[in-house]
């Protein structure tokens, strides 16, 4: 990367560009600034931006200009007109990406958050979010301990014996995760701070397209950027106050002996494990005939099968009615079907845009039926200066993708590199026990899009269980599109599939074929070597092919 031009300086002298490297402190290719490894070009060009100078990267080099002289820059200016160049309201994990990002193009930046909790309300939040504070963090952490009792019961079969039946301390996991969390919102403060990001402690609104209010000060703003996330929600019913949700039950004073959680979305399914892992006796109760819709039709049967040997029951086809409270605290949920007496009642029935008291109404700013802002495929709002990423939008609302929205959106307003979000072949996990790990394409999906497929699946016993004697398989499949031979699909449930799918995942967004899938040598023993390991289809779907006879046979005797 090459330096280009001058520095124009805002009293209007023109420096050139030696006498300012001259100025510049000696890094060097390896030079560690920021905490991240960088080229020498770029150290030079973030050492100008501590020195108020502005450095705009263009695919053919910097064009460097001095701070607050309005430089153009694909619409992200340095203006001095305003307090700040970009303005974020919620500290959550895309947040926070595209504050850093766009500082580092050379935007002067403030974020807003609310102070922190381990739940969230309209007055408590915390900078690192709903994933960080009380989303995947925290409960891939419960996740892990709820999986002990699983390795104490297979351990057995590999010669361990305990004396007494090993005990697990509700207060201390609590406890613990929340020491962890404390550290992690410090250290996502230390980020910002780190990256010259001002973070303003309160509550923030939009006042106008440019002015946000934040503690009764207002802060005008080149662009505003809304990434508040997604708050739980419980649908209104007799006694719906005494239920709990995924914010709770992450912070629950103590484990309930008997849960009944209420959906069957992946929040639902990953509780029912961490609770059933940890000795709680737990009902499902589902509206639909299937959980996870949206997945692979022989994942979800597969995952319900297995989760049911481990003791989760579910009730399928029933909806809840209302909550009751009962003389002895306990409480009776009632359904369609009967009704089911627990400690607690948890409703995982979905998850809504956290629009609300932002002020969005008031400047125009178009939302959906559900509340979530709606954007074009660049992220910005139908009011120019107003963007939104993350599950606020209600695109596709994982947090790796809010992280790629937000570094596409720092792109495209202060890099000059216009940039849309990339949503094909996203993978995903669920973490239940056994553990599901996805990408591409569903067996039903791909028909609809290809037409002509070939599916490969394997269920097998893995290698552990053969001496723990307990009833595990895991269950693999590929979907692949027989025009080209191309892998558009992966779905896997069983032990370290979510780890597994990660990698897997790069060769399928590579587009490689099933030939070279077959080329590739497995690991031994492992689970993951079935994904290389299988070369006879399970089945041929043929429904382009099928319909192309249909319609020569049509014409030939239209003809006759």
């Amino acid at each position: 990367m090459t330096m280009a031009m001058g520095i124009t300086k805002s009293v209007g002298s023109v420096l050139c560009l030696r006498t300012a490297l001259n100025r510049c402190p000696p890094l060097s290719p390896s030079s560690s600034f920021f905490g991240q490894r960088r080229s020498k070009a770029q150290c030079w060009g973030i050492w100008m931006r501590t020195q108020g100078i502005a450095v705009f990267t263009q695919r053919n080099g910097y064009m460097i200009r001095a701070m607050g002289t309005g430089a153009e820059n694909n619409g992200g200016s340095i203006d001095s007109e305003y307090d700040y160049d970009l303005v974020a309201i919620g500290a959550g994990s895309g947040g926070v990406r595209a504050a850093r990002f766009a500082a580092q193009f050379g935007a002067r930046v403030a974020i807003c958050e609310l102070p922190f909790a381990t739940i969230s309300s309209d007055e408590t939040g915390g900078v690192g979010g709903t994933c960080v504070l009380r989303g995947c963090v925290p409960k891939k952490l419960l996740v892990y301990a709820s999986s002990f009792s699983h390795d104490f019961d297979s351990s057995q079969g590999f010669g361990w014996s305990y004396d007494t039946e090993p005990v697990h301390d509700w207060k201390t996991l609590i406890s613990n995760k929340n020491v962890e969390l404390k550290r992690l919102t410090g250290v996502y403060k230390s980020l910002l701070q780190k990256s010259n990001v001002t973070l303003l402690e309160g509550r923030g609104k939009i006042v106008d397209a440019h002015t946000i209010e934040v503690k009764g000060k207002r802060y005008g703003a080149k662009h505003i950027l809304v990434s508040v996330g997604g708050r739980a929600t419980v649908p209104k019913m007799p006694g719906s106050e005494l239920v709990i949700t995924s914010d709770e039950a992450l912070d629950l004073p103590s484990r309930p002996n008997k849960i009944c959680i209420v959906g069957g979305g992946y929040i639902a399914l990953e509780f029912a494990a961490i609770f059933r892992g940890l000795g709680t006796e737990v009902h499902v109760f589902v509206r639909q005939p299937k959980v996870l819709r949206g997945f692979d039709e022989e994942i979800r049967d597969f995952v319900t099968q297995q989760m049911s040997t481990q003791g989760v029951v579910f009730h399928f086809g029933e909806s809840p009615t209302a909550i009751e409270k009962n003389s002895d605290r306990s409480l009776t949920l009632v359904t369609t079907n009967g009704s089911e007496r627990a400690d607690t009642v948890m409703f995982a029935t979905g998850r809504a845009p956290n629009t609300k008291n932002l002020g969005l109404e008031s400047v125009g700013v178009k939302l959906s039926k559900q509340g979530a802002i709606e954007v074009d495929e660049y992220s910005q709002t139908n009011v120019d200066s107003i963007w939104a990423i993350g599950d606020v939008t209600n695109r596709m609302n994982l947090t790796p993708v809010a992280l790629m929205e937000g570094m596409a959106l720092a792109k495209t307003i202060f890099g000059n590199e216009p940039t849309k979000p990339d949503y094909s072949f996203i993978p995903s996990a669920v973490f239940t026990q056994p553990p599901i790990g996805t990408v591409g394409y569903t067996e039903e999906k791909a028909i609809e899009e290809f037409g002509d497929i070939d599916v490969y699946t394997s269920s097998f016993r893995p290698m552990k269980v053969t001496l723990s004697g307990l009833p595990e398989k895991t269950f693999v499949k590929i979907i692949v599109d027989a025009t080209t031979d191309k892998v558009v699909g992966i779905h896997m449930c069983g032990d370290g599939s979510p780890e597994i799918m990660q990698g897997f995942a790069v060769a399928v967004k590579a587009g490689l074929t099933k030939k070279q899938f077959d080329s590739t040598v497995g690991i031994h023993p492992t689970s993951a070597e079935e994904l290389v390991t299988m070369r006879t289809p399970t089945r041929e779907i043929r429904r382009k092919s099928d319909q192309s006879q249909a319609k020569k046979e049509e014409a030939v005797s239209s003809t006759a």
